[in-house]
């Protein structure tokens, strides 16, 4: 946990938000015009459930893994522009509620809610992107509830009024058929399922790590059928032989994995451990499943940081294509 955040704030210290760049749509109203400075003193991560002010000076950029009150009064009227960083557990979803806002629009005030994440103008998961995963306020608080879709959600806000503000309540909520999962760090267990639905489903881990693959079962358990008895093994590069469900593994230098590097596509039916793990030196690690609805698919893979003698001989570097 401690390792995992620390690697987001590194990063964000070195890209910051700017503005809330979501596909199809123009997203000027949280833009920063002052010009961008190093981001690295102005956060702090949530050491405990609290009733806790935000103090613009040390949690512009704060990555919390809690749950609680958050409360933010503007210090001034710079039109400065920050963001709260929420993630909880892998079945979780996070719920915001606004528990009082005090922005005005008049002078280019906004509070934006983003179901997902947002960072360096990419958004995560991108898979599902659609209008409805951002609200914007200002004036007047949301009425409704927020739930994210997945265990990470972000406010993006920018109040250049001094002494107004907003109060947001932070809750975890059970989610018993998760699809996309960041990952607290590059270490641990987890299962990747569809529920035989027809859609993408991801885990992102935001470090360079090691992925081994324990049990596979994908493009086999037919939803109108049994499970073969006979094990395939696992099939290598199942795009190249035109087979629609497989996983995808590889990296990406963002948070939009659906501009990944991918080192393999495998599919078929393994209980078997995988003989080698992938060794992944990309700023983000990501194993993608793709479904096309006619198959119970699930992979159980094992995440682990990735050891700094293997960086130089990863099986993948992103970025190396385009030097």
């Amino acid at each position: 946990m401690r390792a995992f955040l620390y690697i987001v704030l590194v990063v964000i210290s070195c890209d910051g938000i700017s503005s809330l760049l979501l596909p199809g749509k123009e997203h000027d109203r949280l833009r920063n015009p002052a010009p961008q400075l190093s981001w690295f003193s102005r956060y702090r991560r949530l050491s405990r459930p609290s009733h806790r002010v935000i103090d613009p000076n040390e949690d512009c950029f704060l990555v919390t893994s809690e749950e609680g009150e958050l409360f933010y009064k503007s210090p001034s009227d710079e039109p400065n522009v920050c963001g709260i960083y929420m993630i909880a557990e892998p079945d979780t979803r996070i719920q915001v509620t606004f528990n009082y806002l005090d922005v005005p629009c008049d002078n280019g005030g906004l509070v934006a809610w983003v179901d997902g994440w947002e960072l360096n103008g990419q958004v995560w998961p991108a898979d599902s992107w659609d209008d409805d995963r951002v609200v914007e306020s200002c004036d007047r608080r949301p009425q409704r509830k927020l739930v994210s879709r997945q265990n990470a959600a972000l406010i993006q806000y920018r109040v250049p009024a001094q002494g107004k503000g907003f109060a947001i309540t932070v809750r975890h909520l059970r989610n018993p058929r998760p699809c996309n999962v960041m990952l607290f760090g590059a270490e641990g267990v987890y299962t990747l399922r569809n529920h035989g639905e027809t859609g993408n489903c991801s885990v992102i881990a935001v470090s360079p790590t090691t992925v081994r693959i324990l049990d596979l079962n994908v493009g086999q358990a037919l939803k109108r059928g049994s499970l073969l008895d006979i094990e395939t093994g696992t099939i290598h590069h199942c795009t190249k032989r035109g087979l629609p469900d497989y996983v995808e593994i590889g990296g990406a230098s963002g948070l939009d994995h659906t501009k990944m590097e991918v080192l393999d596509s495998v599919c078929g039916l393994d209980s078997n451990e995988g003989r080698r793990p992938a060794f992944i030196a990309c700023e983000d690690t990501v194993v993608r499943l793709i479904s096309n609805g006619k198959f119970y698919n699930s992979v159980t893979l094992a995440f682990s940081p990735l050891p700094l003698e293997e960086l130089e001989h990863a099986d993948l570097i992103c970025g190396m294509n385009d030097l």
